[in-house]
């Protein structure tokens, strides 16, 4: 079977692609902080088949966050302009979804704290959001159709953030939800984004903004955060 590398694994999509590839039989390397750190990782040695296939590899990877993501890609299409490589990038929106790890990532962090009013308000900001379920098949057939080429963004829905908190009020109404929008402007034009490239490589309807809310919503009372 396939042997593949997965950095930051216990990042929010990571571990959902580590235990996507343990599921199809797969074998996978991933790169964490602290193999030792029981607390932080022990949920990924505990994925089915992660005994026998799935090894820890001790790497800090973290730079700031958003600034990482767009350093390492543009170092990636140059080594790959280079190489000859055939290099296939997965550009997600705000990925919303289950908690896997015993804590919420920073993704998820930022709703729980509208949810139950931690923060003073939310951004006024315009943006995409897309199911974790659709971010790691998306990715997975990056890896494995031999057509996939270039970047491919994933997005389901565009929102403001107002009408997901309108949203989640209308069907969680017990919540002491963040009542104030930020009055910074510049990021809350309307837009849309394109995900027809990896929808005709075969990924399935994108789930729309209230599955992937509830799903994320269901987990945080499952495991006793809301």
């Amino acid at each position: 079977m396939p042997e593949y590398c997965v950095t930051g694994g216990t990042g929010f999509i990571a571990a959902y692609i580590i235990r996507s590839l343990l599921e199809k039989g797969d074998t996978v390397r991933t790169t964490v902080r602290d193999p030792e750190n029981v607390k932080k990782v022990g949920y990924l040695l505990e994925m089915k088949g992660a005994h026998d296939r799935l090894k820890l590899m001790k790497a800090d990877l973290m730079l700031w966050y958003a600034y990482a993501k767009t350093i390492a890609e543009k170092d990636a299409w140059s080594v790959a302009k280079e190489s000859g490589i055939n290099l296939v990038v997965v550009n997600p929106s705000y990925v919303v979804g289950p908690l896997l790890a015993p804590q919420p990532t920073s993704t998820l962090q930022m709703i729980l704290a509208y949810v139950t009013g931690a923060v003073e308000e939310y951004p006024n900001t315009t943006v995409g959001f897309v199911h974790i379920d659709d971010v790691v098949a998306a990715h997975i057939l990056a890896m494995e159709k031999k057509e996939a080429a270039g970047r491919l963004i994933c997005s389901s829905t565009v929102a403001h953030w107002s009408e997901v908190i309108h949203m989640l009020k209308s069907k969680y109404p017990s919540y002491p939800y963040v009542d104030k929008c930020s009055s910074r402007k510049g990021d809350n034009n309307p837009h849309s984004m394109d995900s027809s490239k990896i929808l005709q490589l075969g990924l399935p309807p994108l789930k729309t903004l209230e599955q992937m809310f509830d799903d994320c919503i269901t987990s945080f009372q499952e495991k006793g955060f809301l």
